[in-house]
């Protein structure tokens, strides 16, 4: 029998790399797509069925949901599943913040593909009306003078109201006391009535009582001023230079995922996420698409990381 010559195997080899990139490229998805979120109810799960949904209509295979307990468990869910694109994760930047704080079975920036940012919200700073501040400058200089004597309510370790509370005290030096809340009903209440002062609330918990007067809303956290609230000033325009906090979501695959599936998935997600029905439907459940490059997403991970270690360590922020 002849053997193939050097040219000949080279030209297979060649044909079977083309194949593979146009069988993940072009045939990809040939089943359907499970993308897992925690929830129901948050903010991630929302993005999830609405992104599903949208897929599932333009794609040739069906995209659904698996909804998990909020926490390390969806991540690790997606962390040991086959890099194929066929299980995603939409999670908020808790997948990337609870590791600094929390032993978790993955590595954020190690264990994962980025896809796309998905969408943010602001956190909304607000204190009670009895509480005699008009801004966040006054409400600084009241903190000042007064050491240990206002509180501030906050919902689970690490959620966005704990991190943009603490961050807002690291960079500003004042001593405000957390009282952290397992419910948000309970933390409302209790703001409300006036027995705690001010919380980073996020736009579901705290706007109902802006707009009935019983919360006076001093600021966003985003760090340009938000589209979904364009007459509150940001906290950084407001007396704290460079301050950003809030949440946000992302779609990720597991690491080593094929890079063409990466990107065809990234497109598929963009531009469900640049539709103005999509984008409407968002901005009524006060959140902001976004639909980012995968580069950036995983520059905003790094970002994240980079900056919040050192205020949970100063925090001495660990798990309950």
């Amino acid at each position: 029998m002849l053997m193939p010559s050097m040219s000949a195997r080279v030209f297979s080899v060649g044909m079977m790399v083309l194949g593979t990139g146009a069988v993940y490229g072009q045939e990809f998805p040939n089943k359907p797509i499970r993308i897992v979120a925690p929830g129901p109810g948050g903010q991630s799960d929302f993005a999830a069925r609405l992104i599903a949904q949208e897929l599932t209509e333009s794609l040739p295979q069906q995209v659904i949901v698996d909804s998990r307990p909020a926490g390390v468990v969806p991540g690790e869910v997606v962390f040991r599943s086959p890099p194929d694109g066929y299980t995603l994760l939409v999670s908020g930047n808790n997948l990337w913040i609870t590791p600094l704080f929390q032993k978790t079975p993955y590595d954020p920036l190690r264990d994962f593909s980025p896809i796309s940012l998905t969408n943010r919200q602001p956190n909304i700073l607000v204190v009670h009306p009895s509480l005699p501040v008009k801004s966040v400058r006054e409400l600084i200089a009241l903190a000042r003078a007064r050491p240990g004597e206002l509180n501030y309510t906050s919902a689970a370790t690490g959620s966005s109201s704990h991190i943009a509370a603490e961050l807002f005290k690291y960079m500003t030096g004042v001593n405000i006391v957390r009282i952290p809340y397992k419910t948000s009903a309970t933390e409302m209440a209790d703001l409300v009535g006036g027995h705690v002062q001010l919380t980073f609330g996020t736009t579901a918990s705290v706007l109902p009582h802006v707009k009935s007067g019983k919360l006076r809303a001093l600021a966003v956290t985003s760090a340009q001023t938000s589209v979904l609230f364009p007459d509150l000033p940001t906290v950084a325009a407001s007396g704290v230079p460079g301050y950003e906090a809030g949440s946000m979501a992302g779609l990720f695959a597991p690491a080593k995922t094929p890079e063409a599936i990466i990107n065809r998935l990234n497109q598929d997600v963009v531009r469900v996420l640049n539709k103005a029905d999509v984008k409407e439907r968002f901005f009524r459940a006060g959140v902001e698409t976004v639909g980012s490059s995968v580069e950036e997403l995983s520059t905003v991970m790094k970002s994240e990381v980079a900056r919040l270690s050192k205020v949970i360590k100063d925090a001495d922020i660990r798990a309950d």
